[in-house]
């Protein structure tokens, strides 16, 4: 039997029926057939990281920042609206910078507060067939195709999560930081949560039913604090990164 010559491909090895009838630069500088290739896979992988290279060259130097969730239903003549501008504005004032999802609703509020009070207001918007771009307030803004590369933007680039009243993906990104505290994939960072009435009823059934199963340990309660008070935020994430944290207080 003949021995099957090689053929690389960067640090693929092809042999037999895989070895192409043109070479990777034939092709590449072939301007006639489909385009199907902007959409394979290995294509996706450049978006993907063309995406991380644009996200960390724009937030490298934005300082000391905290992430800020919440509902983009949120209207702008609700409750939860005003704290958010609240919430915003107390952060700036703090020398923080806001980075938000940069769409509207409370994500909006936090953005308005904070570029309010002279602070960096931060959109790190998603492309979704049902949003609308960015919301004005936002000083510096980028939109991401993928969730994974733009959660991994929150979470190189916060000190802190501070988490409103929302919906299905203000839980996503909240579970998706505690689990990364829980499991030491980073560094423990302070994650508050705002609106006592309304995250009652979560914080109840994590310790009435995931801890009383045994499904979580006591302390994965501790690594989320509950309040009302904006002051109280901006304490607890200033409290945090000066190392002055207390481990295992809980006030729910």
């Amino acid at each position: 039997m003949t021995p099957r010559s090689d053929y690389h491909q960067g640090p693929v090895t092809l042999r037999g029926t895989q070895v192409p009838r043109t070479t990777t630069d034939q092709r590449l500088l072939d301007d006639a057939g489909p385009t199907d290739w902007v959409h394979s896979d290995p294509w996706r992988v450049m978006r993907i990281q063309a995406e991380f290279v644009e996200g960390f060259g724009a937030l490298a130097e934005i300082g000391p920042a905290v992430a800020v969730f919440g509902s983009a239903r949120t209207p702008a003549d609700h409750p939860y609206y005003a704290l958010g501008v609240q919430v915003g504005q107390a952060l700036a004032q703090a020398g923080y910078a806001v980075i938000t999802g940069g769409g509207p609703g409370a994500m909006e509020a936090a953005n308005k507060g904070a570029s309010g009070a002279g602070g960096t207001s931060v959109g790190l918007g998603i492309e979704l067939p049902f949003e609308t771009g960015l919301n004005e307030y936002v000083d510096l803004g980028i939109d991401f195709r993928y969730f994974f590369v733009r959660k991994t933007m929150f979470v190189k680039y916060s000190e802190g999560f501070v988490v409103l009243p929302g919906g299905v993906g203000t839980l996503d990104e909240l579970f998706e930081a505690v689990t990364l505290i829980q499991t030491g994939k980073v560094t423990n960072f302070p994650i508050v949560l705002v609106g006592r009435s309304y995250w009652a009823p979560l914080l109840d059934w994590l310790e009435q039913t995931l801890l009383a199963e045994g499904m979580i340990s006591p302390g994965d309660l501790d690594l989320m604090r509950v309040t009302d008070d904006v002051e109280e935020v901006v304490r607890w994430v200033t409290r945090h990164r000066q190392g002055r944290e207390a481990p295992g207080e809980r006030d729910v």
